[in-house]
């Protein structure tokens, strides 16, 4: 069994666990529940944004413990005034140290679109993002199946979410482009065996269909793979590790604005 494998597992127990504490009614029932979100499309495209998606990230499985001295309201806060078009906030407990308060922290204090950077298993998960805050859910096309991403694809449209597709194949690629998807990623990391490579994007670039906005994704660390990436075709750049590595993350990511 890899570490995505792992994951998925301990996921599907994590939700069986939420949901006998949490219905859906009371999640629905919740305030932020009702908010209207925040679009990354708009976000990802606004000129005077940066185009990056920055993340706040305590923990890796491949890198262990990362940053865990930093509060979530004052980098995310930081990336947003460092040009960030979105956030990233793990929600997930075991294996990165996140929790479901990291998001509903961070949107008490951000006015820019926040992904929920979680494994997706279960629609109820959709629907406890929009609850806590959350304007974009991750599905992973590594640990669905096609039904799955079309499910909750639909569903996250009908909630008013983004929907961020993350692939690191042209066969995870093939099948899942949903007319409910907003952006593909491609994620440079392959999380079956953590290996990372830039090369990912730029050969998947050329098959993305132009109607989808397209993300790179980890092993971001030099300003000139932006710009490589920029000429490649894509529209947005998830960093999280770069920044998070450093004692001050917002600072790191504003000093690495200035070179793009």
């Amino acid at each position: 069994m890899n570490i995505l494998d792992k994951i998925v597992a301990r996921k599907k127990e994590e939700v069986a666990i939420a949901k006998a504490k949490t219905s859906l009614k009371d999640l629905e029932n919740l305030p932020v529940f009702k908010r209207d979100t925040y679009s990354l499309r708009k976000f990802l495209t606004d000129p005077a944004k940066t185009g990056i998606i920055a993340e706040f990230k305590r923990k890796s499985p491949s890198k262990g413990v990362i940053n865990d001295k930093v509060s979530v309201e004052e980098v995310t806060t930081a990336y947003a005034n460092a040009g960030a078009s979105a956030l990233s906030v793990l929600t997930d407990h075991d294996f990165f140290m996140g929790h479901e308060e990291d998001l509903i922290a961070a949107r008490k204090v951000n006015q820019i679109p926040i992904l929920r950077k979680d494994f997706m298993v279960d629609e109820y998960q959709i629907i406890e993002a929009k609850a806590i805050g959350a304007d974009i859910v991750l599905l992973i096309a590594a640990c669905l199946t096609r039904q799955e991403v079309s499910n909750f694809a639909k569903l996250a449209k009908s909630l008013g979410l983004s929907t961020l597709l993350e692939v690191h194949s042209a066969e995870e690629l093939e099948g899942n482009l949903d007319p409910n998807i907003d952006v593909v990623g491609v994620n440079n990391r392959n999380l079956k065996d953590f290996s990372v490579s830039i090369d990912t994007s730029l050969q998947l670039a050329e098959i993305i269909p132009s109607d989808f906005l397209k993300i790179s994704e980890s092993a971001i660390s030099n300003p000139e793979t932006i710009k490589l990436l920029k000429k490649a075709g894509f529209n947005g750049f998830l960093i999280g590790e770069n920044f998070m590595r450093t004692a001050n993350p917002g600072l790191a990511m504003a000093d690495f604005v200035k070179e793009i």
